[in-house]
C-alpha cells in the first residue's frame, strides 16, 4: 500500500469512528472544559449527569468527608466547580445583601467574597441568591433575582456588570426569579419568561415582555435581544427553568419551556426557529418549573404542578409542527428537572405519592421501574447521574444514594445533613460530590 492510500484509509477510519456522536457529546465538545468539571447548573452534558467515576456512595460525619466551609446564608444556587474553583452565590443572613463566593476546590478555603447587592423584597421560598453561577474555566458570571449579572475573572477581579430589571423592567415571578444563565458556543444567554404586569415593586409603565437574550461574555454587551410572545395568562406566562443547548443535524438550538410553548433559537441571532404548544388548554397557573433535557434526539418537558412528562420530536422538514411522542402520567415532578443518564430518563416526585423516584426508557416512556424514597422533607433539588448511581437530596437535608440503571429499584445509602433549608442539587467533579446547605459547602470524597 502506498504511503497515500494509507493515508487515506487512515483518515477514513477516524472519521467512522468519530461519526456517532451523541448529542450531549457534541454539546460537550463544543467547549473547552473537561466533563471532570460542573460548568453549569446542570453539569458538563447539560443533562444532570458526569462521566465521572469512583464517587463516594456512602459516608459519615467523621468519615468521608474532604472538608466542609462556612456559607453565610442560604440559596437555591447550585455549586459550580471548574479548573481548581468553586463557586457559590448567597445570601447573608440577617441582611439584605448577596454575594458571590469562590473557594478552593482541593481543600475548601474561601478565596474571595464580593458584594453584589442588597434587595429587601422577599418571596415564598425563595431568594435572591437562586440562580446558579456558570463558568468557562477562566471567567465566572454570576446572576440574582433582583436583576444583578456580574461577570469576574479567577482571580475576583470584575470584569463588567450590568442589572438587567433596571433596563428591560420588573422580572415579574410570583416567588421571584431563578432562572439560571448559559455560557456556550462564546455567549451568555439570559432568559426571562414573565407576567406581564408586575406583582409588586417597580411596577411598569405598559406591559412586559418575555425574551432571551444573548450577551458578550468578555464585555457584558447585549449581541441580541428577542422577544418570546405567549398567549398564555396570569401566572402560566412564568417560568422559572433554564434554557439549554440542542444539537439536531450538526447545528446548534437553544431551546427553552415555559408560557406554555417550547421554542429554539438560533444561537448567532436569536430568531426563532420553531415552537411547540405543549399546552393549549388556557389556565391561570400552568407555570413551568423544571427546565427541558434532551436524549436520544428527543426534548423531555415537564406539565405544570404534577401534570405529567412528555417526550417531545421536534420539527422536521417533513413535520413542521412536531409532535408528542409519548407522555408519562404517573408521578411526576413540579419542581425537579428530570435527568437523562446512561440511556435512561429519571424522574422524581418530591411530593406526592410517597415521594417517587421512576425510571423510564427515553424512547418509548416505558416504566422500567419505580420506588419510594420517602423522607420528612420535600425533594425539590434535581436528581444528580454519575458512576452508576442517582443523588437525591431534599430541603430537610435527607439525602438518598440510588444504583442507576437495572431492572428495580436500590436504595445503596442513606443520610442526612441537619443544615435546612437545602435547596440546590448535588454537582460532581474531580471525584467528589459538593453539597450546598443553608450553612456549609460540604466536599465529600478523598
Amino acid at each position: 500500500m502506498t504511503k497515500k492510500k494509507f493515508l487515506l484509509w487512515t483518515i477514513i477510519a477516524i472519521l467512522v469512528i468519530s461519526a456517532p456522536l451523541s448529542a450531549a457529546d457534541a454539546t460537550l465538545r463544543s467547549s473547552t472544559l473537561r466533563s471532570t468539571s460542573w460548568p453549569q447548573w446542570r453539569g458538563p452534558f447539560f443533562n444532570g449527569s458526569t462521566d465521572e467515576k469512583n464517587l463516594p456512595d456512602s459516608w459519615s460525619q467523621t468519615e468521608g468527608i474532604a472538608w466542609v466551609s462556612p456559607l453565610p446564608g442560604p440559596s437555591g444556587a447550585t455549586a459550580i466547580i471548574c479548573n481548581g474553583r468553586v463557586f457559590v452565590s448567597s445570601t447573608v443572613k440577617g441582611s439584605y445583601d448577596f454575594v458571590a463566593l469562590c473557594f478552593d476546590a482541593q481543600d475548601g478555603r474561601q478565596l474571595w467574597e464580593k458584594n453584589i447587592g442588597s434587595d429587601s423584597r422577599r418571596f415564598p421560598r425563595n431568594n435572591m441568591a437562586s440562580p446558579s453561577a456558570v463558568t468557562d474555566g477562566k471567567h465566572v458570571f454570576f446572576l440574582y433575582g433582583c436583576g444583578n449579572l456580574v461577570g469576574f475573572d479567577y482571580e475576583g477581579n470584575k470584569l463588567w456588570s450590568r442589572n438587567i430589571e433596571t433596563e428591560y423592567g420588573n422580572l415579574a415571578l410570583q416567588f421571584g426569579y431563578s432562572s439560571s444563565p448559559l455560557l456556550y458556543q462564546n455567549k451568555l444567554f439570559i432568559l426571562v419568561i414573565r407576567r406581564n404586569k408586575p406583582y409588586r415593586r417597580p411596577q411598569a409603565d405598559a406591559p412586559l415582555d418575555s425574551y432571551l437574550m444573548a450577551l458578550d461574555p468578555r464585555t457584558g454587551d447585549t449581541i441580541w435581544k428577542q422577544q418570546r410572545p405567549t398567549n398564555a395568562y396570569d401566572e402560566a406566562m412564568e417560568t422559572y427553568s433554564t434554557p439549554i443547548p440542542f444539537i439536531r443535524n450538526g447545528h446548534a438550538e437553544i431551546l427553552n419551556t415555559g408560557a406554555d410553548f417550547i421554542t429554539a433559537h438560533d444561537p448567532d441571532t436569536g430568531k426563532e426557529l420553531w415552537r411547540f404548544e405543549y399546552h393549549t388548554s388556557k389556565v391561570r397557573d400552568s407555570r413551568i418549573i423544571p427546565s427541558l433535557v434532551t436524549g436520544d434526539s428527543l426534548i423531555f418537558g415537564t406539565r405544570h404542578k404534577h401534570g405529567g412528562v412528555f417526550a417531545l420530536q421536534p420539527p422536521n422538514p417533513n413535520n413542521a409542527s412536531g409532535r408528542i411522542v409519548w407522555e408519562f402520567d404517573g408521578p411526576s415532578p413540579d419542581a425537579s428537572t428530570p435527568l437523562y443518564y446512561q440511556k435512561r430518563l429519571y424522574l422524581l416526585n418530591g411530593i406526592r405519592y410517597g415521594k417517587v423516584v421512576t425510571c423510564l426508557e427515553p424512547k418509548t416512556g416505558r416504566k422500567i421501574w419505580q420506588g419510594k424514597i420517602g423522607g420528612r422533607g420535600p425533594w425539590r433539588a434535581s436528581l444528580t447521574g454519575a458512576d452508576g448511581k442517582l443523588y437525591c437530596i431534599n430541603e430537610t437535608g435527607e439525602i438518598v444514594v440510588l444504583a442507576a440503571g437495572g431492572d428495580e429499584f436500590k436504595i445503596i445509602f442513606q443520610t442526612k445533613i441537619e443544615e435546612r433549608p437545602i435547596q440546590s442539587s448535588i454537582a460532581i467533579a474531580d471525584g467528589r460530590l459538593f453539597i450546598r446547605t443553608a450553612r456549609n459547602l460540604y466536599c465529600i470524597g478523598k
